[in-house]
């Protein structure tokens, strides 16, 4: 009966202290209550009746009925909470991926493409209130996703990224310019690029200090990730017969001073991932950093279960009045 109850007051479970006093009490005065009379011999009251030891019985119920009324006044109720949950700042993010077949080296494991997409999906499945999209860019650039609410959508698309969809080489003013051209009619209090290379801006039309221009004019902090070890890397140097490619040993060569230099004049930040761990520490810390804001509503629900207490009281009290007016009435 007390199962998932609360309780309104239960200030009142004190009075039950009461309960083994009055019990102290009927057990030493329970003999002065009663009328005695003083005979030579009690041989011809003897009875076989085991009524008069159970007369206790009726103290008991009452003390019952009154632990029960206790158990009523402390208003036993049962409790539903239901949640509604409002985003009340969106962001809108677009992950801008270089594609460029030096993004197949083999510095993080299995290879650079395939750490990140493993790390990206990671990201976007954390960010269930937001829009994100994706531009994948090599000596160009263009959109793989608009920005959508539909993360099966964004997952989908990530998974479907290869290198060979693009003309090769490092766009990065291009990559940049057209996620600015998916956020530019945004709506979000916050609008965001995660852009990441393994390179040095060798293609394009469009620079990448024009691109940053473009994303400061339009409120677009973009965040930066330069991907690759310090040194050399195994990397792809030629192609083989079979058209497969061949590796051979290759200095990593980032412009990190590019890179820092777009993150802070758009207000963003600059991170370089040399393995595995340190990319998705810095996708764990991005998420940390964008947080949407989200207004949670609580309903409660709450009801009464002092009813049957007070019921289980009247039961009990009933049940003494009748004992004691009818098997207990000659022993009262």
């Amino acid at each position: 009966m007390l199962e998932n109850i609360s309780f309104a007051n239960p200030e009142f479970f004190w009075l039950l202290l009461l309960l083994p006093i009055a019990l102290l009490w009927y057990f030493f005065k329970r003999k002065e209550q009663t009328a005695t009379l003083k005979v030579s011999s009690i041989q011809g009251f003897k009875t076989s009746s085991i009524l008069p030891k159970l007369r206790p019985l009726l103290f008991l119920l009452r003390l019952l009925a009154l632990a029960a009324i206790i158990i009523a006044m402390a208003r036993p109720q049962t409790e539903d909470i239901s949640t509604k949950t409002k985003t009340t700042k969106g962001i809108d993010i677009v992950m801008a991926i270089d594609v460029s077949s030096s993004m197949l080296a083999r510095d993080l494991k299995p290879n650079r493409l395939a750490a990140l997409k493993e790390v990206a999906a990671d990201f976007i499945k954390k960010r269930p209130n937001d829009r994100i999209g994706i531009v994948a860019y090599a000596g160009e650039g263009f959109t793989k996703t608009p920005i959508t609410s539909d993360k099966s959508i964004v997952l989908s698309s990530l998974r479907e990224i290869t290198y060979g969809q693009l003309n090769d080489g490092t766009a990065i003013g291009m990559g940049l310019a057209t996620s600015v051209n998916r956020l530019k009619e945004s709506k979000a209090i916050s609008k965001i690029i995660i852009l990441l290379t393994d390179g040095v801006n060798n293609s394009g039309f469009i620079e990448p200090q024009t691109a940053a221009d473009l994303a400061i004019e339009f409120g677009i902090k973009t965040y930066t990730i330069g991907l690759g070890t310090n040194g050399n890397a195994l990397s792809p140097i030629a192609y083989n017969p079979d058209g497969s490619f061949r590796y051979g040993m290759r200095q990593v060569e980032i412009d990190e001073e590019l890179l820092k230099d777009i993150a802070k004049v758009t207000g963003g930040k600059y991170f370089r991932a040399t393995n595995n761990e340190k990319l998705e520490a810095i996708y764990d810390e991005i998420n940390k950093l964008e947080k949407t804001e989200i207004e949670e509503f609580k309903y409660y629900k709450y009801e009464e279960k002092f009813r049957p207490w007070i019921l289980l009281a009247g039961a009990l009290l009933l049940l003494e009045w009748l004992l004691k007016n009818t098997l207990f009435r000659s022993f009262v």
